[in-house]
Order: C-alpha cells, then sequence, then structure tokens
C-alpha cells in the first residue's frame, strides 16, 4: 500500500462537475488509507466502490458516534451529541438499531410514499407559480430547493413550516465545518429543545402526522420514549430537508449544463427515475454520515482495520469508481446506476430515499416542462459552493427565463 500519511480529510469540494484530485489519487493508489481527521486523530478511507460497499454492509464496523475514536469530519463534531439522551438511529448498531428503524420504516414504504405524490405536486405547482409571478432572475435555491423538501418534512411530521427559518439556521450550524464548537452545542441544544417541545405537545394531543403516529403506536406497544422521539424528530427533520435541497439544486445545474442530457427527459419523463439514479451518483452530496468504527480486526482490501480505529467511507470518491461506472465524470442520464451508495449500504441505507427519489423525480420534471427556457445567470464554475459543509450543495443558484 502506498504511504499516505500525508492526507487529511475533509477535502474541500470546489467544483460540482469534479472530484478533487486526491480523491482520485487515493482510489488509484490504494483500497485503504491512513489520513488526518479534524482533531488530530487519524482515520481509515476507503475510496473504491468495493471496499465502501463492504465496509458498510458489514456488522463489525459501529455507527456508534459515543464511540472515542469515532471520525467526525468536523472539529467537534461530537458537540451535535451534547444533549442527546439516547442515541439516534443513525447511530445505533444491531440489534438496537433494527429494532428503531421497524418502527418508523412503515412511514417510508414506496406505497406510503407513492400516496404523499399528488401533495407534493401540488407544492412544486404552487412553489413555481410563485416564482414564475416574481421577479427575474430568481435564486432558485430561496425559491425552489429548500422550500420544496422543507414543506414535504414540515407536513409529515407535523411540523409548523412557520418554524422554518429556525431550524433551518440550526441545521447550518450544524453541518457548518467552520462552526465553533460553542456554536455547534448551541445549535443542537436549541433545536432539541424546540423539537422536545413540539414532541411534549404531540404526547397531550396527538395528530395525524408522522410523529403523532409514532407516538400513539409506541404507547399502544408499552415502548414509548420521550427523548427517542426527539432524536427521530431531529433525525428526520434534519436529514429531510437539508439533503434532499441540495440535490435539487445541484441536479438543476447539471441538466442545465447537459441540454442534450436533460432533452432525454423532456422527449420521455418516464425515464426521469433513471436520470434521478444518475444524479444522484454523479454529486452524491453527503459523506459524514457513512463513518464507522471497527468494533473488532477486520481485513478490507488486504490492510486490516484494527479494533477501535475510524473508516470513513468516500461515498463520492467511490461512486466514480471508473471499475464499476464507465467514464464516471460523465453524466449520463440513462446509465441506471442503481448500484450507487449515494443513499449509503447495508443496514443503514437511508430510510426516506423513497420520498427524496419522489420528490426530485416531480420536481425535475415539472420544473423543465413549466420553464423550458430556465437558464442559470452565472457561469457553473462562478456558482457559490457548500465547500465548508459536510452536505455538499449550492448556497445560490441564480436562473432567469
Amino acid at each position: 500500500m502506498t504511504a499516505t500519511e500525508e492526507l487529511s480529510m475533509p477535502v474541500a469540494r470546489t467544483c460540482p462537475f469534479a472530484q478533487p484530485e486526491q480523491y482520485v489519487r487515493m482510489r488509484e493508489e490504494s483500497a485503504l488509507h491512513r489520513v488526518r481527521i479534524p482533531g488530530g486523530k487519524q482515520a481509515w478511507v476507503a475510496a473504491r466502490h468495493e471496499e465502501a460497499r463492504q465496509i458498510l454492509g458489514d456488522r463489525r464496523f459501529s455507527s456508534d458516534r459515543f464511540l472515542p475514536n469515532f471520525p467526525f469530519l468536523a472539529e467537534g463534531g461530537a458537540a451535535i451529541l451534547t444533549n442527546a439522551k439516547q442515541k439516534a438511529m443513525i447511530g445505533m448498531d444491531a440489534p438496537e438499531h433494527g429494532e428503531a428503524r421497524r418502527e418508523v420504516l412503515g412511514e417510508f414504504t414506496v406505497k406510503r410514499v407513492e400516496a404523499m405524490r399528488p401533495r407534493i405536486q401540488e407544492i412544486v405547482d404552487g412553489l413555481i407559480d410563485e416564482l414564475l409571478a416574481g421577479p427575474k432572475p430568481a435564486d432558485l435555491v430561496e425559491k425552489l430547493s429548500l422550500p420544496v423538501p422543507s414543506l414535504v418534512i414540515c407536513e409529515l411530521l407535523g411540523v409548523p413550516y412557520g418554524d422554518h427559518d429556525y431550524f433551518q439556521e440550526r441545521t447550518m450550524a450544524l453541518i457548518r465545518r467552520s462552526t465553533s464548537i460553542e456554536d455547534r452545542k448551541k445549535a443542537s441544544e436549541e433545536l432539541r429543545g424546540y423539537l422536545s417541545g413540539l414532541v411534549a405537545a404531540k404526547e397531550k394531543d396527538p395528530t395525524d402526522d408522522l410523529l403523532g403516529r409514532q407516538i400513539v403506536k409506541r404507547r399502544a406497544e408499552g415502548n414509548y420514549d420521550h427523548d427517542a422521539m426527539i432524536g427521530l424528530a431531529f433525525l428526520l427533520l434534519v436529514a429531510g430537508h437539508e439533503t434532499t435541497a441540495n440535490m435539487i439544486s445541484l441536479g438543476t445545474i447539471g441538466l442545465l449544463e447537459n441540454p442534450g442530457q436533460r432533452a432525454t427527459i423532456e422527449a420521455d419523463p418516464g425515464k426521469t427515475l433513471l436520470a434521478v439514479e444518475e444524479l444522484l451518483r454523479y454529486f452524491t452530496i453527503v459523506e459524514g454520515a457513512t463513518a464507522r468504527v471497527a468494533t473488532e480486526d477486520v481485513e478490507i482490501g488486504g490492510v486490516t482495520i484494527k479494533a477501535g480505529e475510524g473508516v470513513l467511507v468516500l461515498g463520492y470518491a467511490a461512486n466514480w469508481d471508473p471499475e464499476v461506472f464507465e467514464s464516471p465524470e460523465k453524466l449520463d442520464l440513462e446509465r441506471g446506476a442503481r448500484h450507487h451508495v449515494a443513499f449509503g449500504f447495508g443496514p443503514h441505507q437511508c430510510l426516506g430515499q423513497n420520498l427524496a427519489r419522489m420528490e426530485l423525480q416531480i420536481v425535475f420534471d415539472t420544473l423543465f416542462r413549466r420553464i423550458p427556457t430556465l437558464t442559470c445567470t452565472l457561469p457553473a464554475a462562478e456558482l457559490p459552493v457548500k465547500k465548508d459543509a459536510t452536505i455538499f450543495g449550492l448556497y445560490q443558484l441564480p436562473v432567469t427565463w
């Protein structure tokens, strides 16, 4: 294995259409690498597709954020756990994780999500109506990318949308790497406090939404816990709007920059779901969620990862592995890349992936059907990217038509 001790993580992503050179080099040199992470610790990094799936599917790698060597990609990343009295689902291992996931899995089945389609379409159409009625140019992040998933997750959970500025500001503080430890703690405490009040209100009067239904269900089963419900609300609220919002923005600029590819789904909307899979692969916006800690010595790619050592799975690098995806730097909307790891892999694969796919499908079909002359007012290279955030995306996407 080539020694790469000088490498440090995270690596800033400065362009939506090109991988950092360090990712290319790591993938070419070896299956695994040792890197330095924030706080001065070291961890292993997997940048190839094969090893990424092996690690994410192996129960000998723990997702427990409370373990001492858990490899956070932001200094003070553990501060997000400040007043969490219980592990969130994302940080659980078997059998606890399977039990917690099964409790809520029914809310995200294909059938349940499909029932939401008319309302999501109504939300998207209403926001595009407002966009068309407003001034030009407009910021698509503000007018469409962020409001769509925010409205959807608020309605799903039973969170008042009027509070969206409050939770979005605190979410940004949590995912921005430059946030100080104290500010990260404060954002986590404030958001949990807000959700504690919301959950308490639903405990008194359960509403017909995900949180209300979970309260009723778990009480009937005799396993209801207030703090566990806060953890679930925290996870779903943060993950449910920030990730999809960034994919809407990046997917839109990806389609604008590739008009020939965009014509594929404009001519045949039946191919949009294929296009969504390729866009997910191509941009792969989340990597921190796939960090792990080995619970025993494990050999991966000819390298022994010792018990207690942290591992980072670079989904973005894995999804551009030329051994798996031919010409990975090319956006090919008919590739059908369903074996990508943009949603993770294994037992912790994204719970809300069916909902995210539907939101993206509806947005892209509706946006380009209703505004076929949509253009970006800046060169793609000048767009402000979230290079300081653990979830990659665009701060702004100025468009006109």
